[in-house]
């Protein structure tokens, strides 16, 4: 109660003075009948008590703007009729500003958290675009006189722009309506309604000014690209609409999508297509991942009710198998396929030359627009005596033809604890290093220590908040030096896979000659198009991130195909807003939207709601009954706000809740759609069951049971 006592406080006040100008019809007295009857005793007035007069004309018409009332126009006429054009101007220039501000704060003070936490999303959103542009849309706002300026008061109050920004723009973008009224107000006398002075012909004036700033903004935009391409030749004709340098999941879809609408599309790939998903990414890891589940559930066959499974197996023919599984989705991402589908395709480095220009092999190619998806490569960081062993990446891993006896894996994220279970059920001895406290830091706690005790229950040796800090090698047997708690130890291992993140490749094609910006991070920084400094050279995937996700790189490829191709016509803002992802341990760990983690660190309000995969039929009858479904409401609401499961195909089972989020339905709609007995699917349904019961208070229950008792 504590907290709503001052916001109560101000209500009450702002409400007080609503009913007392109700009550005692204040509202007559700023009229323009009450003005223009009583023009000659108020200038009388004035005559012999200038400086109390412009005081308390001041404060009135702080006090009119401040609290929303009708009056503000009339007023204005009456500053010009008593205090002539100049005076008359500043004072209702610095009063309007001033009381719009105190109405600006009012809004935010009492509504502003209201709001963000009942639309969070939507409140996000003009946010950021406030971030960027809140003072030109503001100043059009004042200029253009559709919106009464109460509105925008009370509007912008709810928005993030800060306090000084709304204050001057405001000051500045009444400027215009201002003189006009105050100078209006010269001839009060022969005024009989304020249609007199607001014509179609001033509309359109104001309209006119203020669509000035987004021509402004336009045209600043025109210079700045101006600006960027002023060193280089535009070619007067070009060999091709689009090129895409990297043949990887954006790269292809680019391309793909450029060659389904006709346009003359050139693909690059100075590897080998399908790039990191297909070669060293996605496919193999599972292909590994399968063997070693079905290696590990041989191997607890008592829990099947079968006494023994003997399992001898090949490490040799399990990585076959991985390359085997590579070669027959390779088609699928082959030259041949996308030259069906009328991509060109070429093999080289390419060489951005300048913003139209592509060299490769020795050959330039020309082109309206470029899309650049290079990816990212797996980042080694620089330790003392990582030179003297031959690590193991994402990248060479599969090269791998022996099962090392001990490994580590230097990493605590989805990379590190899928291949530490593997390599674990393959049979190595593993010992999973990570800096931070606990694994996959990006999930909440309770899903970290799932994880955890899943890894350790089958023999991986876990050690967080551990720093790696070199490397050793004595008599051929090597060490890899950590630190915990200010100690330092030794671990010997065969092997080291070191999966602690991934770095955008920007290097050698043009990126540094052309200076195209980059982020901190080292990504290729791009706007709300995916469009980087040139504005007709796109960038998606993991090379820009903000998620180095195979099917999110896909998700911007069509913005960078459809905004290349068409964007002078229309163009379209990439959609986060719904992004999943999964890790493929044992059980799987599948997240869409906001966890507890995520909505506490953005200060969004939520409800969570739980169920346990331990009681669902199927799971037991699979032996499968563990894991968790967890998802994120609006409080009071069923709207989902995000989920996570843990357990087995989890990464199937979240499907439901993207699309739920994606299309807007809630957790009433899935309580209310049949699931198919007995099946994992039926998790989602029983979480509902479990959110609404939540939702039902326990004194609708006690009226319930009476009335069945009375009903007996």
């Amino acid at each position: 109660m504590k907290r709503f006592g001052p916001k109560i406080v101000v209500l009450l006040i702002f409400v007080g003075a609503i009913i007392a100008y109700r009550h005692y019809n204040l509202g007559e007295l700023l009229t323009l009948e009450f003005i223009k009857a009583n023009q000659g005793k108020l200038q009388e007035y004035y005559t012999g008590n200038q400086l109390q007069t412009l005081s308390i004309f001041f404060v009135l018409y702080v006090l009119t703007t401040a609290l929303s009332l009708p009056g503000a126009t009339v007023l204005t006429l009456l500053a010009g009729a008593l205090f002539g054009l100049f005076t008359g101007f500043i004072l209702v220039s610095f009063a309007s500003t001033v009381g719009a501000t105190i109405a600006f704060l009012i809004s935010r003070f009492i509504l502003k958290d209201y709001v963000e936490k009942k639309f969070s999303k939507q409140v996000k959103a003009i946010n950021e675009g406030i971030e960027k542009d809140g003072a030109i849309y503001l100043l059009s706002l004042r200029l253009i006189p559709i919106f009464p300026f109460f509105v925008i008061n009370l509007v912008m109050g709810l928005t993030s722009i800060r306090v000084l920004t709304f204050y001057i723009v405001s000051q500045l973008g009444m400027i215009a309506g201002t003189l006009v009224y105050v100078n209006a107000g010269l001839q009060l006398g022969s005024i009989n309604s304020l249609s007199q002075i607001f014509t179609f012909k001033l509309f359109a004036s104001f309209a006119l000014l203020g669509i000035f700033p987004l021509v402004a903004k336009f045209l600043m935009n025109v210079i700045k690209a101006k600006k960027v391409y002023s060193k280089f030749i535009r070619p007067k004709k070009f060999d091709y609409n689009m090129i895409a340098i990297g043949a990887g999941s954006a790269g292809l879809v680019t391309a793909y999508i450029s060659s389904a609408v006709k346009a003359k599309v050139l693909l690059v790939e100075k590897h080998r297509m399908g790039g990191d998903c297909l070669n060293t990414g996605c496919v193999p890891s599972k292909a590994l991942l399968k063997s070693a589940k079905i290696i590990h559930q041989a191997k607890n066959s008592k829990k099947y009710g079968i006494d023994k499974i003997d399992v001898s197996f090949d490490f040799k023919n399990i990585m076959g198998r991985v390359h085997k599984v590579i070669k027959e989705i390779e088609p699928h991402d082959s030259i041949e396929r996308y030259t069906k589908l009328g991509v060109e395709c070429v093999q080289g480095e390419a060489k951005i030359l300048s913003p139209w220009e592509v060299e490769v092999n020795g050959k330039v190619y020309t082109t309206r627009n470029i899309t650049i998806a290079t990816g990212a490569s797996p980042f080694v960081p620089a330790m003392p005596g990582i030179e003297n062993i031959n690590f193991l990446t994402s990248e060479n891993l599969w090269q791998l033809d022996h099962l090392p006896s001990k490994l580590i894996v230097l990493g605590g994220g989805p990379i590190g604890c899928e291949m530490a279970q593997a390599f674990s059920r393959l049979g190595s001895s593993v010992t999973q290093v990570e800096m931070q406290e606990r694994l996959m830091l990006g999930e909440d706690q309770v899903i970290s220590e799932i994880i955890k005790k899943r890894l350790e229950s089958e023999g991986v040796n876990i050690l967080t908040s551990t720093r790696a800090k070199a490397f050793v090698v004595e008599d051929e047997v090597k060490y890899l030096i950590v630190e915990r708690e200010g100690v330092e130890s030794r671990i010997e291992f065969d092997e080291i896979l070191i999966a602690v993140g991934r770095k955008a490749n920007v290097k050698g094609f043009g990126v540094e000659e052309l200076a195209i910006q980059l982020r901190t991070n080292g990504t290729i920084e791009a706007n709300d198009y995916m469009q980087t400094n040139y504005p007709n050279i796109y960038v998606c995937g993991d090379v820009t991130g903000p998620f180095q996700l195979t099917h999110t790189a896909s998700h911007q490829a069509w913005y960078c195909a459809v905004n290349g191709l068409f964007g002078k016509f229309k163009k379209f803002k990439v959609d986060y807003s719904v992004i999943p992802w999964a890790t493929y341990t044992d059980p799987e760990v599948a997240s869409v939207g906001l966890n507890e983690k995520r909505a506490t660190e953005a200060g969004i309000a939520y409800e969570v709601t739980e169920y346990g995969i331990d009681d669902l039929d199927r799971a037991i009858a699979d032996s499968e009954d563990h894991g968790v479904v967890r998802v994120l409401t609006v409080p009071g609401s069923d709207k989902i706000l995000g989920a996570t499961i843990v357990g087995n195909h989890a990464s199937d089972l979240l499907l439901e809740f993207i699309a739920a989020m994606k299309h807007g339905f809630g957790l009433n709609k899935i309580l209310g759609t049949i699931h198919i007995y007995p099946t994992m699917g039926e998790a989602n349904k029983y979480l509902a069951g479990n959110w609404k019961r939540k939702q039902t208070k326990d004194y609708i229950f006690n009226i319930l049971k009476s009335f069945h008792e009375w009903n007996r």
